[in-house]
């Protein structure tokens, strides 16, 4: 059953139409994720459909039996009441005979009881709210909490239970998975594939993705194309549109060039004019004019500080319990350099805990954590609190300075926000005027403009499109320093991660190696594995004696630390005079010198960072 069509829809905010004769339709039983960059109008064309937004031009045709709820990504302002109140709200006439009952037995009035029962049996509400009761529970939701005292994050998972017990025929999500953690959102992904209706959604989130659309749907500049299949065959017909795009456009370009330079010869091209060509050339003006090149991409490298020492952070027993309730229970850990570590659990688990002890910022009550040396920290805050509303997207980045230093070099703050596509009239604009994901694009820019050895992100990947988030993982996988991850993006977890912290519940944090599926495989291992006998036959080898360093080992260690410094000085005065805009106007011999020497030293540098580590190794 055809649920809803669009035709010829325009719809513009400011000079730059989001839909431009727009066209596309959802039927029953289909799960359809709409795709495209941050900012090209996709929350604003799950409003259309909601019927909350109206187009300019063009026709939204929707069935008249056909029950749409949806999930924005903002919250609305003008939402109060408790949770469960809110969330009956989506039973429409059902949930208001619950809340009907609900009052009427708090005031102990039988006769309205005895009314309102009849009614709810007549409607089968009860199974609705026993629906009711089985979301908020998965959602972890607290039905007598006040909407207006709940995180964003919390008011967020509300709407959501709002729009899932409606049972609409045409479900509308905008980033479903934004602050769900991994458990809840598998249960998602189990909910929408048993879904009777239509699901037309966002996110960016890949495994959830793979695992649920039947169809892509992506927006981009104006217009809807539709791809059936998995989104593996997305990605590989799209790069062959661009591909041919790309050299119709560069076609056009060269025959408009041609007669750019033909229409300017002079007086000899004027006594041979073709009218009819002059005629085809404004056409092609025009034309040129009128089109709409893809969008741009993000682009972004990581700075790295001065290398950290080889140890990081080194937890000895360590437990924190917040009013004598333990969230983290005799835990040892070493984190050296360069190690890339994932952070999982469910919300509430203790993960920012976590990460505030290894950081130093709160204190163990029992134990002790160990901070190593030279730590440069680069932190990115999920709830977004560095960003103030009323400030400029630049004075965000660079705290009110004009430019901003990248590497050797220092850049004007415009133009590196150009590389995140924030233009000059958007980076002039308030904070309080982004998109969830311009939001995201702005604490990558300040945070990629910090040098660091040490990064900590909590939920990065949230509202990040999937060009741009593609490109974190490659730029994660290319910095030098110690990553700490906290995120409930799985794919994203398994790209990137080399090994996983997880809080398994009662105060205790495993520690795997590898990702998520990782520590799948390895916890399906552990509760396969038959029990212990209680009378072992098997004895256990006695473990080796610690191999203890020769004088000579000994004295090469205690000698790497002022090596490596002197190194690094070196490194460091080549970079200046090779930054210097004298340095290549010198002679060839003394410039291809230079280049030689800063190889060799970083190379020796590189060789005394595997060594001292070879020893110190050894030494434990």
């Amino acid at each position: 059953m055809l649920l809803a069509t669009l035709r010829n829809a325009h719809l513009a905010f400011g000079s730059q139409p989001l839909l431009e004769d727009a066209a596309g339709s959802i039927e029953t039983g289909e799960r359809v994720c709409l795709l495209g960059r941050n900012g090209v109008g996709k929350s604003t064309l799950l409003q259309v459909l909601a019927g909350t937004i109206r187009l300019d031009e063009g026709e939204l045709q929707v069935d008249r039996s056909t029950r749409i709820a949806a999930l924005p990504q903002d919250v609305p302002e003008d939402v109060s009441g408790s949770v469960r109140e809110i969330v009956l709200v989506g039973l429409a006439e059902t949930g208001a005979l619950i809340d009907q009952h609900l009052e009427a037995a708090a005031r102990g009035d039988l006769a309205r009881l005895d009314e309102l029962q009849q009614r709810i049996d007549a409607a089968g509400a009860w199974d609705v709210e026993r629906r009711v009761e089985r979301i908020l529970s998965r959602l972890e939701l607290d039905p007598e909490a006040d909407f207006g005292q709940l995180s964003g994050g919390l008011r967020r998972r509300v709407l959501l239970a709002r729009a899932l017990v409606a049972a609409p025929d045409l479900l509308l999500l905008d980033e479903p998975t934004n602050h769900l953690d991994v458990d809840a959102i598998e249960w998602l992904e189990a909910l929408m594939l048993g879904w009777r209706g239509a699901i037309l959604f966002t996110t960016h989130d890949r495994r959830l993705l793979e695992k649920t659309a039947t169809r892509i749907l992506e927006l981009d500049r104006g217009r809807l194309t539709s791809w059936p299949g998995d989104y593996a065959n997305y990605l590989r017909r799209r790069e062959e549109r661009e591909h041919t795009e790309a050299q119709a456009q560069a076609a056009f370009d060269k025959r408009l060039a041609e007669e750019e330079i033909w229409i300017r010869q002079g007086i000899k091209a004027r006594r041979t004019r073709n009218e009819g060509r002059v005629r085809r050339l404004e056409q092609m003006r025009q034309e040129r004019v009128q089109r709409r090149d893809p969008a741009g991409r993000v682009r972004f490298d990581t700075q790295s500080a001065g290398a950290s020492g080889r140890k990081v952070v080194e937890v000895r027993e360590a437990s924190f319990a917040y009013d004598g309730e333990p969230v983290i229970r005799d835990l040892d850990l070493l984190v050296e350099r360069g190690d890339r570590i994932g952070i999982i659990g469910p919300n509430g688990s203790g993960k920012t805990t976590l990460l505030n002890l290894l950081l130093g910022k709160l204190t163990p009550t029992a134990g002790e954590v160990i901070q190593g040396t030279k730590l440069e920290v680069a932190f990115f805050d999920q709830h977004r609190a560095v960003l103030k509303p009323e400030r400029s997207v630049a004075e965000s980045v660079a705290d009110g300075a004009d430019t901003v230093q990248i590497g050797n070099a220092r850049k004007h703050v415009i133009g590196y926000l150009a590389d995140f596509l924030f233009p000059a009239a958007r980076a002039r604009s308030p904070v309080k005027s982004l998109s969830g994901g311009e939001r995201a694009r702005l604490l990558l820019a300040r945070l990629f403009a910090t040098p660091s050895n040490l990064l900590v992100m909590d939920e990065p990947t949230n509202d990040l499109d999937m060009e741009t988030l593609e490109l974190l993982e490659e730029r994660l996988l290319e910095y030098p320093g110690t990553l700490l991850l906290v995120s409930h993006d799985r794919a994203f977890l398994d790209n990137v991660v080399t090994s996983t912290l997880v809080m398994e519940g009662n105060a205790r944090v495993g520690s795997y190696v590898g990702g998520y599926a990782d520590w799948l495989r390895q916890r399906r291992d552990e509760q396969a594995a038959p029990a212990p006998s209680a009378a072992p036959t098997t004895v256990t080898a006695p473990a080796k004696a610690r191999k203890k360093l020769t004088y000579k080992d000994q004295r090469e260690l205690d000698a790497l630390p002022g090596r490596i410094e002197r190194l690094e000085s070196t490194i460091a005065r080549l970079h200046a005079d090779m930054a210097a805009p004298e340095f290549y106007k010198g002679e060839g011999d003394t410039v291809a010198a230079a280049r030689q020497a800063l190889a060799q030293a970083e190379a020796e540098l590189e060789r005394c960072f595997e060594r001292w580590s070879q020893l110190e190794t050894s030494a434990r």
